[in-house]
């Protein structure tokens, strides 16, 4: 355990923590926690952008995970996921396991009435394929 968490009673756990994650919280911003259930094999949303950051955990199974400028990879459950939201593009989400559930939940900051997610075009997509990082 981190030496900076002593002071933590028996069973509460820092997963992760990242200071900077909170600069792109729009002003009057809410908080919303959103739990995300993929059946097995789901591929998930279309790619999307976000209105706010986000920070969450995968509590179930396994998310093939894609975030622009960043190649794919899998998180697994306990694994903790940020997103910087605004024009960053969510490419992937998917169910990375066929044969069981995986889920995450996180909390996003977003102006109220803001959507949760909105769809990118196809146009857009291929305009910013150069910051898409090829899978390892």
């Amino acid at each position: 355990m981190d030496s900076r968490n002593n002071h933590l009673p028996p069973g509460v756990e820092i997963v992760a923590s990242l200071p900077e994650a909170t600069a792109g919280i729009p002003a009057g911003a809410e908080a919303r926690t959103v739990r995300v259930t993929l059946a097995p094999g789901d591929p998930g949303a279309p790619p999307h952008r976000h209105p706010g950051p986000l920070f969450g955990y995968v509590t179930e199974g396994e998310i093939l995970f894609e975030l622009e400028g960043e190649a794919p990879r899998v998180l697994k459950a306990g694994d903790a996921v940020f997103e910087p939201g605004g024009d960053v593009i969510h490419y992937q989400g998917a169910n990375n396991l066929s044969d069981a559930r995986s889920q995450l939940v996180v909390t996003m900051f977003a102006a109220p009435g803001s959507p949760v997610l909105t769809v990118v075009g196809e146009e857009e997509l291929a305009a910013r394929q150069h910051l898409r990082v090829a899978r390892p």
